[in-house]
């Protein structure tokens, strides 16, 4: 199972750890999505400002939110809808929880 963490409010951290478990490594379609929205999210917020959050990818995702503005928010409001849908369609998958 995939487990988010977020933490702070407004919020300043995403944990992600794990694996879905849907299917073997390489043909898993639940870590391939989240994968690709969690990617697609870091690069757009790097794209508008590369100092806006530190991304760390070993044992899992860490995402730290460093500068909060109307944009960056948003795009941080949007991935964790994405995830959030994400988890409804598998929800044996994925645990989304707020710290």
């Amino acid at each position: 199972m995939v487990k988010i963490n977020l933490k702070g409010t407004p919020i300043n951290e995403i944990i992600i750890k794990g694996h879905a478990g849907y299917d073997e490594l390489g043909k898993d379609i639940v870590c391939a999505a989240l994968s690709s929205i969690v990617i697609t999210s870091v690069n757009a917020i790097i794209r508008i400002d590369n100092e806006a959050i530190d991304y760390q990818d070993k044992d899992g995702i860490k995402i730290e939110v460093l500068k909060h503005d109307n944009i960056i928010d948003s795009l941080i409001d949007n991935l964790i809808e994405l995830l959030t849908e994400l988890k409804e369609k598998y929800p044996k998958y994925i645990e989304i929880r707020r710290c």
